[in-house]
């Protein structure tokens, strides 16, 4: 397909899409003289998608909107994940898509290191015994107590911008780090021991904590299955700051119920909200936050700050984007 010319800043229109973001309160502050939209349902993104040159979306994103967005030259994800986008169809249509990958590894990498504290320390515990206004009295079990994280080992699962921060703030906790990554001679010194993405289940063992910090694409969709959780210890934790499916559910959820594993900790599930009826809700020794791992008070003016840099080399005519998918 022929590129089509991108528009010019006088009459380019950006359509801002999220059910809670405030991007075009954030936007507006910056002063731009740019025009811009925001809707906050897949209706109204339906209705004004033939409006916008430019649309700032993750969840909202549909691909049969695709047909209506006569206008459509460039598409900013909010999130660091694209699986939602058809990339071939973009691509076919002339619409680039850039991902906001490195918006939120710090607040992805803390939200990890929260939850392997919480697992470790028997936080929800100590919350759930709050509110009945029970005193816990001191355990003799040593199987049955807070655990220190020095001296155990992490297994961080996808060691790209979020997994080597995390593996940062674990080595100070003194835990051991070991990782998989695809190549495993690029930044093998953020862990102690790195590994190539085929010996994840020779290195499963040896963990305490296993920590997801992976994309979602074909190669790692269900990487967690029934084998994996098996190789597992029956002392070590889950914790999932990827994407649901990673995880094969049902197979968690039979690994739980058996206590094959110790516990998990998700901030993702495979379907979002996580269904009510879902065995997940009732386990004592899982820990769930609602896909808010990403979160922060900054995440707006981060997304921003990438937006901006890619329209202005889309004005420069260059054709490489940051954090360019398409």
């Amino acid at each position: 397909m022929t590129a089509r010319p991108f528009p010019d800043r006088s009459s380019l229109t950006i359509c801002f899409a999220h059910v809670a973001y405030r991007l075009g309160e954030r936007f507006a502050v910056r002063n731009t003289g740019l025009r811009a939209l925001e809707v906050r349902s897949l209706d109204d993104f339906s209705a004004r998608i033939p409006e916008a040159d430019v649309v700032v979306v993750s969840g909202l994103w549909r691909n049969d909107l695709i047909a209506r967005a006569t206008k459509l030259r460039f598409i900013q994800s909010i999130g660091a994940g694209v699986d939602q986008f058809d990339r071939d169809t973009l691509s076919a249509r002339g619409i680039r898509l850039a991902s906001a990958q490195g918006v939120n590894e710090r607040a992805v990498s803390q939200h990890a290191m929260a939850l392997m504290l919480a697992l470790m320390r028997h936080i929800p515990a100590a919350r759930d015994n709050q509110q009945r206004r029970h005193w816990r009295g001191m355990i003799s079990d040593l199987t049955q107590r807070e655990d220190e994280l020095g001296g155990k080992t992490l297994l961080i699962v996808g060691l790209g911008r979020i997994g080597s921060r995390l593996a940062t703030l674990a080595r100070a906790f003194g835990l051991r780090v070991i990782a998989t990554k695809r190549d495993p001679s690029k930044g093998a010194d953020a862990a102690d021991a790195v590994v190539s993405d085929a010996h994840l289940r020779e290195v499963l063992p040896q963990a305490d904590v296993v920590a997801l910090t992976c994309p979602l694409t074909p190669q790692t969709e269900k990487l967690i299955d029934a084998a994996a959780l098996a190789a597992m210890k029956p002392s070590a934790y889950l914790i999932n700051v990827a994407r649901g499916r990673v995880v094969d559910e049902p197979a968690l959820i039979a690994a739980l119920e058996a206590k094959r594993i110790a516990g998990a900790a998700l901030d993702c599930t495979v379907e979002e909200p996580l269904p009510e009826a879902s065995p997940l809700w009732g386990f004592d020794n899982v820990l769930i936050s609602p896909h808010t791992a990403g979160e922060t008070r900054r995440y707006e003016d981060n997304v921003l700050d990438i937006l901006l840099e890619n329209l202005e080399r889309l004005w420069r005519g260059e054709t490489e984007l940051k954090n360019q998918i398409v």
